[in-house]
C-alpha cells in the first residue's frame, strides 16, 4: 500500500456546483469554521442557472427579497421581480463578500465521484485531475442541463437551432421566421421579447400554461435608501413575501378544489389580451391551475395576440428540411428553431457519475425513480448529499429557503462526524429512506400535482412526483433541522489486522450521540 500513498489533494469538503446551492454551501462551511473544502465548477464563473440562462427577457418569478439568501440581503434590489443580470450580479457578490474566491475551481468538471470503502472517502476525477474529500455535497441543481427532445429529421435542418439554455447572442434574430418550442417558464420570457423583430414567429404549443399577471415595477430609490438605513425593513418585506405563500401552499396541497378562483383570475388575465375566441380556446388549459408550474407574465398574451405570431396547438413531431411539421400534422416554415424544452430534472445526469459503495451508480439506484432522506442522502452513499435533492422543489415560493433547510442539515450532518470522531461515515439506512419516501408519497396524493389532471416535469418516468416538497417550507426546516443519528448506520474503518480488503464496520448508532445545533 505504501508505494500507492495518495499524491493528490485531500479536502474535508468538495462542493460540485456554484450556483445558489453551491455557494450557500460554501458560506455555510465557512460559518461553520471549516476552510478545509473546494467548490468544483464546470464553467469559468459562478451563478449556476443564472448564467447559463442568459435569453432574452430572463427574469426570476420569486420576489426578488425572498429570492435571496437570509444571510446576504440585498437593499439594492432594482424590481420587485430581478432579472437574470441582477441575480447573477448578487451571487458575483455574496462570493466576494464571503471570502469564497480561493475555494473556487473553475473548469473542473467532474467526471466521476467513487466511494473508496476501504479509506471511507470519496475519489474524485475532474476534467483537470484528481482529489480526495470526506464529504461530497452536490450542488449541480434539476435546472443544469437543458433537454432536448429526439426529432425526427432535426439533422437536416438547415437554419439555426439552439435551447433557451444555451442562448447564441451572436444569431441575429432581426426579420427571421422562428420557431419556438414549448410554453413553459422560459418560453413565456422569450417570447415577447423576440417577437417585435422577428418576421415571423410560431409557438408549438403541446400544453398550454395557466398564466397570471406579473405584478412586477420598479423599487424605488426612497425604498432601498429605507432598506438600507434600517436593514429590518429588508427582513420585514422578506417575512411578509414568505407568509403569504405559506399560506397559499395550503391550496396546492391539502384543498385543490379551492383554487377556481385563482383559475378565474387567470382567465380574465387572457380574456384581457386575446379576443380571438379560437385563440383564446388554444391558449385555456383543460387542468387544475397549479398542477403544471404557474407562469407570470404580462406580456405574454399581448405578444400571441399580434399579427406575425402563431399558435399551433400540438408539439413538433418532425422536421423536413426547413418545414417543421406538428403532431397534428400542421406545416410551418423556419429559419431558426428555439428550443424553450426544458432540463433534466428527474434523472439528474451527475447521477451518472457518482458510484456507492456498492459500486452502483446514483443513476442505477434511482432507476425506478429519486429517493433520498430528507431530501439529502441515498442509501449506499456514504457521506454524500445532495442539495435540491429529490422532493425538495416548491410550486410556489422560493427555492433559497428549502436550500438553506437542506444547509441546515449539512451543517449538522459534519458536527455529528466530529462528535463521533476519526475517520467516520454515515450511509442513510434503506428502511429510513424507504420510510421517509412513503411518508412524502402518501402526503402528495391529495396535491394539486398529482390530482389536477396534467403531465409535468415534476413527474418521473413512472408517473410519481420526485420533485416537489408537498408541504410549507416551515415543516420542511423542522424536518432538516438536525441529523438523527437513528436513521443512519455509522462507518468506521476496519480494524487493522484485517486484510486489505476488508469493508468498514457498521455499528449501530446512539440515537443521543447527536448534539444541539
Amino acid at each position: 500500500m505504501a508505494e500507492h500513498e495518495q499524491v493528490h489533494e485531500h479536502v474535508r469538503v468538495a462542493v460540485v456546483g456554484s450556483g445558489f446551492g453551491g455557494l450557500g454551501a460554501a458560506v455555510r462551511l465557512r460559518r461553520e469554521g471549516i476552510t478545509d473544502f473546494v467548490v468544483l465548477e464546470r464553467s469559468g464563473s459562478v451563478g449556476g442557472t443564472w448564467r447559463d440562462n442568459s435569453y432574452p427577457g430572463c427574469a426570476c418569478d420569486v420576489p426578488s427579497h425572498l429570492y435571496s439568501f437570509s444571510f446576504a440581503p440585498n437593499p439594492e434590489w432594482p424590481r420587485t421581480f430581478s432579472g437574470q443580470e441582477h441575480i447573477r450580479a448578487y451571487l458575483e457578490h455574496v462570493t466576494d463578500t464571503f471570502g469564497l474566491r480561493p475555494h473556487l475551481r473553475f473548469d473542473s468538471e467532474v467526471k466521476r465521484m467513487t466511494w473508496d470503502t476501504e479509506r471511507l472517502r470519496w475519489e474524485i476525477e475532474t476534467v483537470r485531475g484528481t482529489l480526495t474529500a470526506d464529504v461530497v455535497v452536490s450542488a449541480t441543481g434539476p435546472l443544469s442541463d437543458p433537454k432536448v427532445p429526439d426529432i425526427p429529421g432535426l439533422d437536416s435542418f438547415p437554419g439555426k437551432v439552439f435551447h433557451s439554455a444555451r442562448w447564441d447572442h451572436d444569431y441575429d434574430l432581426t426579420g427571421k421566421r422562428v420557431a419556438m418550442i414549448g410554453t413553459g417558464a422560459s418560453a413565456i420570457q422569450i417570447v415577447p421579447s423576440i417577437q417585435p423583430k422577428v418576421g415571423r414567429l410560431t409557438l408549438f404549443q403541446r400544453t398550454p400554461a395557466w398564466v397570471m399577471p406579473r405584478m412586477d415595477r420598479a423599487i424605488s430609490g426612497v425604498e432601498r435608501a429605507l432598506h438600507r438605513a434600517v436593514p429590518a425593513t429588508t427582513r420585514l418585506r422578506r417575512g411578509l413575501l414568505w407568509g403569504i405563500r405559506e399560506l397559499q401552499v395550503q391550496a396546492f396541497t391539502k384543498h385543490p378544489d379551492e383554487l377556481g378562483f385563482v383559475e378565474r383570475i387567470a382567465k380574465r388575465n387572457m380574456g384581457a389580451a386575446i379576443k380571438d375566441p379560437a385563440l383564446r380556446a388554444k391558449l385555456t388549459p383543460d387542468y387544475r391551475i397549479g398542477c403544471k408550474r404557474i407562469l407570470l407574465s404580462s406580456t405574454y398574451y399581448p405578444a400571441l395576440a399580434r399579427p406575425n405570431v402563431d399558435v399551433v396547438a400540438s408539439g413538433l413531431g418532425e422536421v423536413r428540411g426547413s418545414t417543421l411539421v406538428a403532431a397534428d400534422g400542421t406545416e410551418a416554415e423556419a429559419d431558426a428553431i428555439i428550443f424553450g424544452t426544458g432540463f433534466h430534472v428527474t434523472d439528474m445526469p451527475i447521477a451518472e457519475r457518482v458510484v456507492g459503495a456498492d459500486g452502483r451508480t446514483l443513476a442505477e439506484t434511482w432507476k425506478g425513480g429519486m429517493e433520498a432522506l430528507r431530501g439529502g442522502t441515498a442509501a449506499g452513499f456514504p457521506n454524500f448529499m445532495t442539495v435540491i435533492g429529490p422532493n425538495t422543489g416548491l410550486g410556489n415560493s422560493s427555492m433559497i429557503l428549502m436550500i438553506e433547510s437542506q444547509l441546515n442539515y449539512m451543517a449538522d450532518y459534519l458536527r455529528q462526524l466530529n462528535v463521533l470522531g476519526g475517520r467516520t461515515a454515515l450511509d442513510p439506512r434503506p428502511a429510513a429512506v424507504r420510510n421517509w419516501n412513503h411518508r412524502v408519497q402518501e402526503r402528495m396524493k391529495r396535491t394539486v400535482w398529482n390530482t389536477g389532471g396534467c403531465t409535468s416535469w415534476y413527474l418521473d418516468a413512472s408517473g410519481r412526483n420526485t420533485t416537489v416538497w408537498p408541504g410549507t417550507t416551515a415543516e420542511f426546516r423542522r424536518e432538516t433541522r438536525r441529523v438523527d443519528l437513528a436513521e443512519y448506520q455509522v462507518l468506521r474503518p476496519a480494524p487493522a489486522e484485517s486484510t486489505a480488503t476488508a469493508t468498514p464496520t457498521a455499528t449501530a448508532a446512539d440515537a443521543d450521540a447527536g448534539v444541539s445545533a
